[in-house]
This record gives structure tokens, C-alpha cells and sequence, in this order.
């Protein structure tokens, strides 16, 4: 598949899109977030220095998900009163869009499900329960989070956030879903926890005194 290659609208540099799904990306060069449109690039903003992350993933880390490989090709990053975390955008290696959750050591992978009818924030509650798939779900927390940055590629345009809120789900079984609020309309992601090392992950950050 041909990669779309253009040049950044800012400072020249050649900019690829390593996956044929993204729309938007962060030049590595002057750190410009761009918009591909059917004819051209464009400049939607900057990226303001991200803050030191712990985590050992990173752009182009590699794993496994139910026997399915994958590619991490983009992060989006929250802050909220008890910390932070990343969403890391993965492409299967089917070319499915889905998502790495990387929270305080807990990770999760999710897919946007096309579920309608969802609530609106104001109705949801902690200890609600939904039934999504034949799977029931209890409302676990709603966290109001701020959008700190983004880098690598996306799947849609995410620039231009500030506050956003999230309520998360779990099952008795070990999955996960979410609330996303991000929007004017709500979206769900639905998946479920994993463990780290069954991920299988390479290509990871190394830290000093790894």
C-alpha cells in the first residue's frame, strides 16, 4: 500500500503517513500537529513540550494481541488530580484501528464500537450498570480529565481539546469499556484488560538502569 508523503505546510520537512488510515499527524521537526485533507496538509496547531512519561512504550513499539500483531503508531496524552496516562493508537496488523490504554500499570485494549443510544455524561453514575454485547457492565468511575498533547499519527483530527471526561466500566470477566465524551456525541470503546508481558512488547524505551 502506498504511504501518503507530502511536506510540512510550516517548516518544509517530508512528512509520511506510515499507515493510509491517518489524518492527522506531529512533524518531528518543528513539531507542527498537521491535518491531512484530500489535497494538502494543514497546519491546526503546535505541540507544547509533552511531560517526562514512565512509560516503556513508545512510537513503533511492536506486540501481540490475541494472536494478532500490532504496531503502536500514535499517542494521545490526559492529566487528571491523580496523575496522567496514555492512550497509544495501535494498528493491527489487519489494519484495525484500536487502543493501548497505559494507566498507573494497567493497560488495556479497546475497539470504538458502533453501539447507539449511549448516554449522555450527565445521566451516567458511578455503580450504574450497562449491557453492551451480552456483556453487563458496572460504571466504576468518571474521571474529568485535560488534554495535555498528542504525537505520531491518528485516525481523526484531535487537537483542540481541553477538558474531557471519560467514565469507565468493568465486567466480572475481566472486561473493559468506555465512555468517551470527547465529542458532541459519545463514544464507546469496548475491550479488556491485558497483561503486560503477555503483550508481548518490543521495541520499548529503555531507562537507566534497565
Amino acid at each position: 500500500m502506498t504511504q501518503p508523503v507530502s511536506n510540512c505546510p510550516n517548516c518544509g520537512a517530508k512528512i509520511v503517513f506510515e499507515w493510509s488510515s491517518s489524518v492527522q499527524t506531529v512533524c518531528q521537526y518543528c513539531k507542527s500537529i498537521l491535518v491531512r485533507t484530500d489535497v494538502d496538509l494543514r497546519k491546526v496547531g503546535q505541540v507544547a513540550d509533552l511531560p517526562p512519561d514512565s512509560s516503556p512504550i513508545q512510537l513503533n513499539t511492536e506486540g501481540v494481541y490475541r494472536n494478532r500483531s500490532f504496531v503502536v503508531g500514535g499517542r494521545i496524552l490526559y492529566e487528571y488530580d491523580q496523575g496522567g496516562w496514555n492512550e497509544w493508537h495501535i494498528t493491527m496488523n489487519d489494519g484495525a484501528s484500536a487502543w493501548l490504554s497505559d494507566a498507573q500499570n494497567e493497560f488495556a485494549v479497546s475497539f470504538l464500537s458502533n453501539t447507539s443510544g449511549l448516554p449522555a455524561a450527565g445521566q451516567v453514575q458511578v455503580g450504574q450498570q450497562y449491557n453492551w454485547n451480552n456483556q453487563e457492565y458496572t460504571v466504576s468511575v468518571i474521571t474529568p480529565a485535560h488534554y495535555r498533547g498528542v504525537e505520531g499519527e491518528l485516525p481523526f483530527p484531535y487537537w483542540d481539546k481541553t477538558e474531557v471526561t471519560f467514565a469507565d466500566l468493568r465486567s466480572p470477566t475481566g472486561k473493559f469499556a468506555t465512555l468517551d465524551y470527547s465529542d458532541e456525541q459519545p463514544a464507546l470503546y469496548l475491550g479488556e484488560f491485558v497483561e503486560f508481558d503477555d503483550l508481548k512488547l518490543k521495541n520499548l524505551r529503555s531507562f537507566e538502569g534497565w
